[in-house]
């Protein structure tokens, strides 16, 4: 089946309150999903950011954001008073998130619902706890020591509470018992209303792609509370970390600090944590993209403490051995292996015996080269996702304005375009064109907007994540029926598919 779709985190949505939430510009920005005639909204991963607020960064893999909790819901469900939000200043740009205001705030709020809360709390709350308990009472009392500890993390608090030891924690979790309940509450909030918003996406023909980043954030509940799936030493310090070695676009190299997994003890395991992490993923997501999946064929080890990713080495992963073990007990899903980078033999084997549909980026294609790999005259399969661009790279019209003049005339000469201002266009008309099952272009593109626009930049912090749309009123008729009509162009369209049942009856 050939469709499309758009590339947009929920944080980008408009609304008046600083950062994009599950509210009716989300249901608002999928009616206009399904107006242009689109099948897929693409998100980034939605669990809690930490410093630097990067969405692969997270206190949690399992958590919800609590930045994407709609307020007006919450006042609708008689938890919030207009006063206790709307007269807040959420940040003073529309189209750029301010996290440190949000930060400051939106937890004082949703203790203010929490209280009204528990005075009456929902049928369906404690069925929630006790569904997600694998994982919701760790994280809602490391949430519950992180603010007591002034938001230090885990590996500066006291020795017993750090080290997890079994004594401290018991207590820990008697005092912190209302701190602990208020994180709970505020992951039954995230998931009814994220719930209910996926469900209206779906009755609209729209699927949810999501995304988990490989790996845990060291300063994660995962790694304070299960440190045996870890390469940590005995006092829980990360003996190497992860990240990719010094290439053509950084000598350097890139420096992640992740901690590495216990591969050995997780296959002992066999690979419960990684099965438990992807149903949960599936529960969310229609279709869940892991990125850097090269990394479970073979991976960079980083020593901990080294300032760059040069002295690093390469060890084996799990391989198929992995995904044997997830496919046994899930079942066939609907996976999208991030397989950007250098791909070696051993690693191609991998993805073709996966089977996962891999990742064409038109921004990679210009080199002047006609044999590259991401011209689409060379894909040799349909089983790929086309992107004009994805998170990590420019918009459109920033790439082409920024890239050498050799890069440009070629994209030019290709596309049959003469001005920089027609590229974003020609380039979702090259992606919809393409022979892969499914396209997806970054809402960025759609508006023609440069790099100021840039949703993130690669081993640089600052002005990351933050963009947002302004309003919703640039989703205008006008733009869905442009886009609806290049998606029935070129088969797209959901109901092509009925078409072609109809005509082979």
């Amino acid at each position: 089946m050939r469709k499309s779709g758009i590339l947009m985190h929920i944080s980008s949505l408009p609304n008046d309150y600083g950062i994009g939430k599950m509210g009716k510009e989300a249901y608002e920005f999928v009616d206009f999903l399904a107006r242009s005639k689109q099948s897929c909204w693409q998100i980034l991963p939605v669990s809690p950011t930490s410093y630097g607020d990067s969405p692969y960064q997270s206190f949690s893999i399992h958590a919800g954001n609590p930045y994407f909790i709609d307020l007006e819901t919450l006042e609708k469900d008689g938890y919030l008073k207009s006063e206790e939000y709307k007269d807040i200043q959420w940040g003073e740009e529309k189209g750029s998130v301010d996290y440190g205001t949000i930060y400051e705030n939106i937890f004082n709020v949703l203790k203010t619902a929490h209280k009204r809360f528990r005075k009456d709390p929902a049928k369906g709350y404690v069925k929630f706890v006790l569904d997600n308990k694998n994982w919701i009472y760790d994280y809602g009392l490391f949430m519950a020591l992180k603010f007591a500890h002034g938001g230090k993390a885990w590996y500066e608090w006291e020795e017993p509470l750090k080290m997890h030891k079994g004594k401290a924690v018991k207590q820990a979790a008697k005092d912190y018992a209302d701190d602990i309940d208020f994180w709970c509450f505020v992951q039954y909030e995230y998931f009814k209303q994220w719930k209910k918003l996926k469900k209206y996406a779906n009755d609209k023909g729209i699927k949810i792609i999501g995304d988990i980043p490989i790996y845990c954030a060291y300063d994660s509940v995962e790694v304070w509370a299960t440190p045996e799936y870890f390469y940590l030493d005995k006092e829980k310090k990360p003996i190497e970390v992860a990240g990719c070695p010094p290439d053509c676009f950084s000598e350097d190299g890139q420096l992640w600090g992740n901690p590495l997994y216990r591969w050995d003890y997780m296959a002992k395991e066999k690979y419960v944590w990684w099965i438990e992490r992807i149903r949960t993923a599936f529960e969310i997501y229609d279709t869940v993209r892991i990125d850097h999946f090269r990394g479970f064929e073979s991976y960079y080890c980083i020593p901990y403490g080294a300032p760059n990713a040069r002295k690093g080495h390469w060890s084996k992963g799990p391989d198929m051995k992995l995904f044997k073990a997830v496919n046994r007990k899930l079942g066939e899903l609907d996976i999208i292996a991030e397989d950007l980078g250098f791909l070696t033999k051993k690693v191609v084997k991998m993805l073709d015996a996966a089977g996962y549909p891999g990742m064409k980026i038109l921004e990679f294609a210009f080199d002047g080269d006609s044999s590259n790999g991401y011209l689409p005259h060379n894909y040799s399969t349909s089983n790929s996702i086309c992107y004009t661009g994805t998170h990590d790279n420019e918009t459109a019209l920033g790439w082409i304005k920024s890239c050498d003049k050799k890069t440009a005339d070629f994209c030019k000469k290709y596309l049959n375009v003469k001005k920089d201002t027609d590229i974003p266009w020609a380039l979702i008309r090259l992606c919809w064109s393409s022979v892969c099952d499914t396209a997806i272009a970054q809402m960025q593109d759609i508006l023609e907007l440069d790099s100021s626009a840039r949703m993130n930049t690669p081993s640089t912090v600052g002005t990351n994540w933050k963009w947002r749309l302004e309003s919703g009123e640039l989703l205008t008729e006008k733009l869905s029926d442009k886009l609806a009509e290049l998606t029935e162009l070129y088969g797209r369209a959901p109901h092509n598919d009925k078409k072609k049942d109809k005509a082979g009856e």
